[in-house]
C-alpha cells in the first residue's frame, strides 16, 4: 500500500501543497498544463527557493498577468469599495482571497485588475467540469471548493450559492484547487495522511473586520482535525488549505510506519527566521502491519455513571441511542460511591452525532454529566452479501483485510425475523445462512 504523509508543521496553503507535490516528484509541466486547461486566464510561476536551510518549490499562480494578492491587500481594496458605495449589504458576499498568509505582493502594471462581479459556485463547477482533466479530478476539485464554499456560507451565514469570489481570488482558488485534484492523482498513492496543523498566531483583517488567526472558515473546515499554535504571529493555514486537506486526506495522525521512497518540500511565501516555512510531503509504502490497517477513523466515546436508573428504561435508552445513529452502546457493571451499585454507559458514536446524543442522555436517564473524548478506530473492510435460504433471504455482513474475508456472520435481525414468521429455531436459520454462504464464498 503506498501512502503519502503530509507534514504541515508551518500550516498548510494550496501553493504550498502544489510545490510539496512537484518536488516530490509530480511533474511541473502536468499542473501548468492544468492551470491552462482550466482557460481563466492563468499560469504558473514554479521555482526552487531557501526557507530558513531549506530548499523547496515555490508555486505561484498569476491571473491576467497578476500575481495573486494576499488578505491585506485584497482588504484594503474591498475597503476602497465600500468608501465609494460599491458595496450593497443585500447583495452576494464576496471573498476577495485565498492565500492568507502570503506577503504583499505587488502586481504587475500597478494597479489591480478588478471586476464588477465575482465567480459564483456555479460557474466554478462549469468551468471544471469543462477543463481537459480526468473525471475523478475533476470530482475531487469540485468537492474541494463547495467544502471551501459551505465554510464560507456558514461563516456569513449565507446559501453557500450566495458565495461569490472575487476575479483575481477565484482564479487563484481555481488554481490552487484543480492543480491539487490533479497532482495528488499523479502522485499514485493509495491514500493520504495528514500530520497535526500548526494553524500560527495573531490576528488577520477579513473582509468584515480583524479576527484572531485561525480565520473563521478555517476553524469550520477543520472541525475535528488536530491543530495547535507554535506561537508564530502569523496565519499559517488558509482556508483553500484546509479545504484541500479536508478533501484530499483520510486521516489525521502521527508520522505512520513506511519505507520511505521520496519527500517533497512546498514553500509558502514569508521565510520566518528560524522557521523553515514549508510543508514536506514524504512517499512511500506502509508496512505490512499498516497496509492491513483497511480503515482509520476518528470517533466519540460519550461515557455515563448510572446508578438510580431504572432497569426498563435503560434498555429503551439503548434502543434510542441506536436509532439515533450511536454506532455502539454498551453497559458495565461497576460499584460506585456508598457502595452502590451502578452501570456505565458507553457510546461509540460518529463526531458529528455526539452533541444529539449526549441531549438524549441528560433527557432520558439519570445522569448528572457525560465524559466525552475523541479515539481512533480501525475497522475492517466489510460488505453485505444476500444469500437464499428454504424460509427467505438473509443478509450477510462479509468483513475482509488486503482482499482476504477474515469475518462472516448473518444479519441478526433478519434471521430473528424469519424464525419468527416461519415458526423455526433462530439457529437453525443461522446455520443454513452460514451454510448457503460458504460454497460461494470465494466469488464474493
Amino acid at each position: 500500500m503506498r501512502i503519502a504523509y503530509l507534514e504541515c508543521f508551518s500550516g498548510i496553503s494550496g501553493d504550498m501543497f502544489l510545490g510539496a507535490l512537484v518536488d516530490a516528484g509530480v511533474p511541473a509541466a502536468l499542473l501548468e498544463e492544468t492551470a491552462a486547461a482550466l482557460n481563466i486566464g492563468a499560469r504558473l510561476e514554479i521555482s526552487r527557493v531557501d526557507r530558513s536551510g531549506i530548499g523547496a518549490i515555490k508555486v505561484d499562480v498569476y491571473a491576467h498577468g497578476e500575481k495573486d494578492a494576499p488578505r491585506e491587500q485584497a482588504h484594503r481594496e474591498q475597503h476602497h469599495d465600500h468608501q465609494h458605495g460599491h458595496h450593497h449589504p443585500h447583495e452576494p458576499v464576496e471573498l476577495l482571497e485565498h492565500n492568507y498568509a502570503k506577503e504583499e505582493a505587488t502586481p504587475r502594471g500597478g494597479t489591480p485588475h478588478r471586476h464588477e462581479h465575482g465567480r459564483g459556485l456555479k460557474e466554478i463547477r462549469k468551468i471544471i467540469g469543462e477543463a481537459g482533466i480526468s473525471e475523478t479530478a475533476k470530482a475531487k476539485a469540485i468537492a474541494i471548493f463547495e467544502a471551501l464554499g459551505a465554510a464560507e456560507a456558514k461563516v456569513h451565514n449565507q446559501g453557500i450559492e450566495c458565495i461569490h469570489f472575487h476575479e483575481v481570488g477565484a482564479v487563484d482558488a481555481m488554481v490552487d484547487i484543480v492543480c491539487a485534484a490533479v497532482g495528488a492523482e499523479a502522485l499514485g498513492v493509495d491514500e493520504i495522511v495528514c500530520s497535526s496543523l500548526n494553524v500560527g498566531g495573531g490576528t488577520v483583517k477579513c473582509a468584515h473586520g480583524t479576527f484572531p488567526v485561525p480565520a473563521p472558515a478555517t476553524v469550520e473546515l477543520l472541525r475535528d482535525a488536530p491543530v495547535y499554535s507554535s506561537g508564530i504571529q502569523a496565519e499559517l493555514v488558509t482556508p483553500t488549505g484546509a479545504a484541500i486537506v479536508r478533501t484530499l486526506c483520510t486521516r489525521f495522525t502521527a508520522f505512520p510506519a513506511m519505507k520511505i521512497e521520496k519527500s517533497g518540500y512546498g514553500a509558502g511565501t514569508r521565510d520566518f527566521p528560524g522557521h523553515a516555512n514549508v510543508a514536506r510531503l514524504t512517499v512511500g509504502e506502509a508496512d505490512q502491519d499498516f497496509a492491513a490497517k483497511v480503515s482509520q477513523e476518528s470517533i466519540t466515546v460519550l461515557e455515563a455513571n448510572l446508578d438510580d436508573l431504572n432497569p426498563q428504561v435503560f434498555g429503551y435508552v439503548m434502543d434510542r441511542l441506536l436509532e439515533e445513529g450511536a454506532l455502539d452502546a454498551f453497559g458495565l457493571p461497576v460499584q460506585m460511591k456508598k457502595n452502590r451499585p451502578g452501570t456505565v454507559l458507553t457510546v461509540l458514536c460518529r463526531p458529528e452525532d455526539a452533541a444529539k446524543l449526549t441531549q438524549l442522555l441528560f433527557t432520558e436517564t439519570t445522569t448528572l454529566g457525560v465524559r466525552r473524548r475523541q479515539e481512533s478506530r480501525q475497522a475492517l473492510g466489510r460488505k453485505w452479501v444476500t444469500v437464499e435460504t428454504r424460509w427467505g433471504k438473509v443478509r450477510m455482513k462479509v468483513a475482509s483485510m488486503n482482499g482476504t474475508v477474515t469475518n462472516y456472520a448473518p444479519e441478526y435481525e433478519d434471521c430473528r425475523r424469519i424464525a419468527a414468521e416461519h415458526h423455526v429455531p433462530l439457529k437453525g436459520v443461522m446455520q443454513e445462512a452460514i451454510q448457503k454462504y460458504l460454497p460461494g464464498s470465494e466469488k464474493h
